[in-house]
């Protein structure tokens, strides 16, 4: 369920949204025209790149920890890997939790200040999480790295989509960054762990962010108003279509949410175990597991590009009809077929990502795209950290087969919310 404080805060930036749009509709154009409005104000190819690199920062550091469960593990003295994964579950609990908070000072204080503290944040609890020298320093460290990554999505994207036309490519693009960390996580901690050590999967990961945050510190300008700050943009989306969105946006995120975080934290104990007796070498099991994650990225820029061309919900329905029968097809696979199926159920799930974003794009005032998301997020998120909190002890219990089959059940739900959306071709809708 999600939090109290996330309901609550959700139905105040709701009842805001509604509110902006009756009022902004009355504002004179010609008032409009005279503020200062820095969305307009594209960003450098620099600043882009690093915003696009922060994704896979997020993503990258935060799965490190299921890609090397195992080794840890047995260097803590426990017997399995299921005992000490609930302890990342906290990490995943403040990444939404956090969500909240980093979208309001994203907003109100400013974006480029909320990357310097994402960058040098990520970097630092990174480099706490290779001392650790026990399951609980690790899993404050790791709540504390959640907490800082917990930035990227409520501020990083909004401040990308400041300046662009075309945000379904964006989102695409960026989309395909984040995973490419998901695909480093594996291949990266593989190696790490083979030839260094699962402290220098940490250690090095940390010291590349902490140079990332001094080369964006350097090149991106400081921001002359906080996006809270800036002038009203006219609209006409009725304010209905505004919270039957929002209603969606939310229920739907917390679902994918689930599916997400069950996937990629169970995808490297699942595909060692279907390819037992075949594929044994960790670093190759990473190099086959980044291969998985990287081929599926490739679906999250696709579905970007025809966002910016066909109606949104007729694409969402056709991804999510794809995932019940994937799901349920791999919870007896073996070997290759496993391995297979498991690159195309993270196409459909990958493929999925980017819709979220695109609604708040096209729906929602740049003024308070920050806050939005961020609600979007701390449901999404606090939901999901139930997933990494029970994946060790439910795979311990039932085995892979129960939870794919719970998968499926789960996409089954996503599908049919998603179906409330309003139909027809939204891109004349959109909001800068």
């Amino acid at each position: 369920m999600a939090t109290p404080a996330a309901t609550e805060a959700a139905t105040e930036v709701a009842t805001e949204a509604a509110t902006e749009v009756a009022t902004e509709a009355a504002t004179p154009a010609a008032h409009l025209d005279a503020q200062l409005d820095e969305s307009a104000a594209a960003h450098s190819r620099g600043t882009t790149l690093l915003l696009n690199v922060a994704h896979t920062i997020d993503h990258m550091f935060l799965l490190i920890f299921a890609a090397a469960v195992s080794v840890i593990a047995a260097d803590f003295g426990m017997a399995s890997w299921e005992q000490l994964m609930p302890y990342g579950a906290a990490a995943f609990l403040l990444f939404g939790l956090g969500a909240i908070p980093s979208g309001r000072l994203g907003d109100l204080w400013g974006r480029r200040p909320m990357m310097l503290v994402f960058f040098f944040g990520m970097g630092i609890t990174a480099l706490l999480a290779s001392a650790t020298q026990n399951a609980w320093q690790l899993a404050a460290a790791l709540a504390l790295l959640g907490a800082f990554a917990s930035i990227y999505h409520p501020v990083g994207i909004p401040m990308l989509l400041q300046s662009t036309q075309r945000p379904g490519w964006t989102i695409g693009v960026n989309g395909l960054s984040g995973n490419m960390g998901i695909a480093l996580a594996a291949l990266s901690t593989g190696l790490a762990v083979k030839f260094l050590g699962w402290r220098a999967a940490f250690a090095l990961p940390g010291l590349i962010a902490i140079g990332c945050g001094f080369v964006f510190a350097s090149i991106t300008p400081a921001e002359t108003h906080a996006p809270a700050r800036r002038a009203a943009r006219a609209r006409t989306v009725p304010a209905s279509v505004v919270a039957r969105v929002f209603l969606v946006m939310t229920t739907a995120a917390a679902t994918g949410g689930l599916i997400f975080n069950f996937t990629t934290n169970g995808n490297p104990e699942l595909l060692k175990q279907r390819l037992d007796g075949i594929v044994s070498d960790p670093a190759m099991l990473g190099l086959l597991m980044a291969a998985v994650y990287a081929g599926a990225s490739l679906a999250q820029v696709v579905v970007g590009w025809l966002l910016d061309r066909y109606p949104l919900k007729r694409i969402y329905v056709v991804i999510l009809a794809l995932q019940p029968p994937l799901f349920l097809l791999a919870a007896r696979a073996e070997g290759w077929t496993l391995y297979a199926l498991q690159i195309l159920f993270m196409i459909t799930v990958f493929g999925a990502i980017p819709f979220t974003d695109v609604l708040i794009a096209r729906y929602v005032d740049d003024r308070m795209r920050s806050r939005v998301a961020g609600i979007r997020l701390a449901i999404s998120f606090s939901v999901s950290a139930i997933a990494v909190a029970l994946l060790g002890p439910v795979v311990k219990a039932a085995g892979f087969p129960v939870l794919m089959v719970a998968l499926a059940a789960i996409a089954a739900c996503t599908l049919a919310t998603v179906t409330f959306l309003p139909g027809g071709d939204v891109a004349s809708q959109s909001v800068k």
